[in-house]
């Protein structure tokens, strides 16, 4: 079972993503509600899998994806972003992010993304 950090600046934002990971047998391994945070909480946690939002106060999801991708070379990102963010998709893509997906999440977009990156 694919443990997965879910990171992203709203709650509520974190809660709808959990509910549907584990409804789908994915296990959450933490949550994050920073950049900051979650370059630390993937140290501690080593997961399988991030979901990480692109705009979030302290330090963005794009740079907390180069700090990520700099201590490990194989981490394995999903980058959740809102319509109109393409530029700072392509960055996430060239920064090594494997998937995005756009908000307001659609559960079965959000399972396929997953599955392609971690099966």
């Amino acid at each position: 079972m694919a443990k997965i950090l879910v990171v992203d600046d709203a709650a509520f934002m974190r809660m709808m993503i959990k509910d549907i990971l584990t409804k789908n047998g994915y296990e959450v391994a933490g949550e994050a509600e920073n950049g900051a945070i979650a370059v630390s909480k993937y140290t501690e946690l080593k997961p399988d899998l991030v979901l990480m939002d692109i705009t979030m106060p302290e330090k963005d999801g794009i740079q907390a994806l180069k700090d990520i991708k700099a201590a490990d070379g194989g981490a394995k990102v999903i980058m959740c972003s809102a319509m109109g963010q393409q530029a700072m998709v392509i960055e996430a893509i060239q920064s090594g992010a494997k998937d995005f997906i756009v908000k307001p999440f659609q559960a079965d977009r959000v399972i396929e993304a997953v599955k392609k990156v971690v099966g």
